[in-house]
C-alpha cells in the first residue's frame, strides 16, 4: 500500500474539516462549487477507471452490486443526513438536537466503504493514482459538511477535533485492511472487488445528487456552478495520462 496515497486522503479531510473550524465566515457559493467540482471529478474517475475494473473482474455481475450499492447508499443516507454530498437535513436550530450517534455511524461506514477500493489491486495501475485524486477530491466537502454541522450544533472545539481526527482516519484505516487482507488471502482479494462494485454504487449516487440538488433550488444549475463542474470533470479525465 503506497503511504503517501493514504497520506493524501488522511491530509484532504482534515483540510476539509479545517475550513468551518478556522474561517468563521464561509461564503455561502463556496460549499455548492466545491461540491459541483469535486462531485464531478469523483464521478468522471468512477467512469473512466472504476467500473472497466470491475466489470474485468466480475464480468456482467458487477452490474447488480453496483445497483445495490447504489440504494445501500440511500439507506446509510438516513442515518446520515445526505452529509456525504452536502444536502444535510440535519437540525442546526439551537433548539433542536443534532442525534451525534446514527450521524457519525452512517458517515463512518460510508468513509470504511470508500477507504476498501483504496486497497484494491487493480488491473490497471493508473486506476488506483486516479482513485485517489477522486476520494481526496471527495473528502474535502465531506469533512466540511460534517464539522459545519457540528459547528452549528455548538459543540466544544475539543470534541470537533476528536472526530474530525478520528474520522480522518477512517478510510486509510480500511484501505490498509483491505490491501493487508487482500495479500494474504486470494478469497479476500476476489471478495474486494465486489465491495469495490457496491462503492462504485454509493459514488454514483453521491455525485449525481451533488450535480442535481446541492446547493441549488428547485434544481438550478448556474453557469458557475456549470463551470465548476466542468472544471471537476477536466481534472478526471486528465487523470487518464497516468495510463
Amino acid at each position: 500500500m503506497n503511504w503517501i496515497f493514504l497520506l493524501i486522503v488522511l491530509l484532504a479531510t482534515l483540510g476539509g474539516g479545517l475550513i468551518p473550524m478556522v474561517v468563521k465566515r464561509v461564503n455561502p457559493n463556496f460549499p455548492i462549487y466545491m461540491l459541483a467540482f469535486t462531485g464531478a471529478c469523483l464521478f468522471g474517475i468512477t467512469i473512466m477507471h472504476l467500473l472497466p475494473e470491475v466489470y474485468h473482474e466480475l464480468g456482467h455481475q458487477a452490474g447488480i452490486y453496483i445497483v445495490l450499492g447504489f440504494f445501500l447508499q440511500v439507506a446509510l443516507q438516513t442515518l446520515s443526513h445526505g452529509t456525504e454530498h452536502g444536502h444535510t437535513h440535519v437540525p442546526t436550530d439551537k433548539h433542536q438536537h443534532v442525534h451525534l450517534a446514527p450521524l457519525l455511524l452512517g458517515l463512518s461506514i460510508h468513509a470504511f466503504m470508500e477507504g476498501i477500493p483504496l486497497g484494491f489491486r487493480f488491473h490497471d495501475q493508473a486506476a488506483l493514482s486516479s482513485l485517489v485524486i477522486g476520494v481526496a477530491a471527495h473528502k474535502l466537502p465531506e469533512a466540511f459538511t460534517l464539522i459545519t454541522v457540528m459547528v452549528h450544533a455548538h459543540q466544544r472545539a475539543p470534541k470537533l477535533w476528536r472526530i474530525l481526527i478520528l474520522f480522518s482516519l477512517v478510510t486509510p484505516a480500511a484501505a490498509l485492511l483491505a490491501s493487508e487482507l487482500g495479500a494474504h488471502s486470494a478469497f479476500i482479494s476476489s471478495f474486494t472487488a465486489y465491495i469495490v462494485a457496491l462503492v462504485i454504487g454509493a459514488f454514483l449516487h453521491i455525485s449525481t445528487t451533488i450535480f442535481y440538488e446541492s446547493g441549488t433550488k428547485h434544481h438550478e444549475l448556474s453557469y458557475r456552478k456549470v463551470l465548476a463542474i466542468a472544471g471537476g470533470l477536466v481534472l478526471a479525465f486528465l487523470t487518464l495520462i497516468f495510463e
